[in-house]
């Protein structure tokens, strides 16, 4: 094991006897905020040391047979106890490694996600609603809750544009990596002559923004406009100025909300919406100078890049970001993420490993 990671875990170690020595205290609960800090910390902290401690006593199980190797009549037992303690001591220091990766703070965000048609007119948009369902499918498997907060329907289907808000324990860990072009290949239902169209939509998965203000939004910096609502809203909808568009000046970035009958709900999501791009933009700047002083496959957050390929007739998916290809579409496309999205987990933890021991 490194130096470096050793002294870290021998820092956790006291500190987890620091924590537990507070807690045990009597007037423990009297700050039931800072109680609460140190239960968190000390829930964190407690597998690691564990796991810590399971690694000592492998190499104490490993020193042990190493000195039975002298005795003729002991040897062979020994090599094997020998063998299955460097074993055991592989596995454990993987297994830290992984524990000490830093995690990224917006793990356990909700999140907003953003479909949206690129090129290949009435097809994009069908296949952006084909999309669309699939996250939302693989949401309902997950136990999330789904709120439109906007939509601009495909004259064909689908959809031009629609945003939501995914509501889930570990939404953003999960579909972080979904963020980038799409594209697909398939006969369109309205081609006649059978031949293969290729179009491509965008999708954005942003962490929603705490509410405390991570990001700052100056009112002089927003221009607000209400309209009325079009599209399938029922009569009522139609009779108020209820939907809310704001612009946000510096960034040009532009928000509608028009789903809820309230303009103060609208006006609430759209904000939300707003400060999530915004601080999309800020963390996409922090990957991107990340990606330069390493290379980074799968989390540049480049929106440009073409991350997928849905090939209809040959029934494939490929990721191109890890070569990862699943000839499973009709399943993928029913909200059967899990392989894709338990691949591009484990490449980026493979990336972060690389780059520790890099660091070390």
């Amino acid at each position: 094991m490194k130096p470096s990671i050793q002294s870290k875990l021998d820092r956790l170690a006291e500190r987890l006897v620091e924590l537990t020595q507070l807690l045990s205290s009597g007037d423990a609960t009297a700050d039931m905020e800072n109680y609460r800090r140190i239960t968190r910390e000390h829930a964190e902290i407690t597998p690691v040391v564990e796991l810590y401690h399971s690694f000592q006593l492998a190499e104490q199980d490993l020193k042990t047979a190493q000195d039975m190797l002298s005795d003729p009549e002991m040897k062979e037992f020994a090599e094997e106890e020998a063998q299955n303690a460097r074993e055991r001591l592989a596995q454990i220091e993987l297994d830290l490694q992984k524990r000490l990766l830093p995690k990224d703070p917006n793990d356990e965000r909700n999140i907003f996600l953003e479909v949206r048609a690129g090129t290949g007119g009435d097809e994009s948009a069908l296949f952006a609603g084909d999309l669309f369902r699939m996250y939302t499918r693989y949401a309902e498997r997950q136990r999330w809750q789904v709120e439109v907060l906007s939509e601009s329907p495909g004259e064909m289907g689908g959809y031009k544009e629609v945003i939501a808000k995914i509501i889930g324990q570990g939404a953003y860990s999960r579909l972080k990596f979904e963020s980038g072009g799409h594209r697909v290949q398939r006969v369109p239902a309205t081609e006649t002559q059978g031949r293969i169209h290729t179009s491509a939509c965008t999708v954005a998965v942003m962490p929603e923004a705490d509410e405390v203000a991570e990001v700052v939004l100056n009112p002089a910096d927003l221009r607000i406009d209400t309209f009325r609502a079009s599209g399938a809203g029922g009569q009522h909808i139609n009779k108020t100025d209820s939907a809310i568009r704001i612009t946000h000046l510096p960034t040009g970035i532009v928000v509608e909300c028009q789903d809820d009958r309230s303009q103060h709900k609208n006006k609430a999501q759209a904000m939300s919406v707003l400060a999530a791009r915004i601080m999309d933009i800020q963390l996409r700047e922090r990957q991107s100078k990340e990606a330069a002083t390493r290379k980074s496959l799968i989390g540049s957050g480049d929106r440009s890049e073409r991350i997928r390929t849905y090939n209809f007739p040959q029934g494939r998916v490929t990721d191109h970001r890890i070569n990862l290809t699943l000839y499973k579409i009709e399943q993928i496309m029913d909200g059967d993420l899990d392989d894709l999205v338990g691949a591009l987990m484990s490449e980026h933890q493979a990336e972060m490993l690389a780059s520790l021991s890099e660091g070390n």
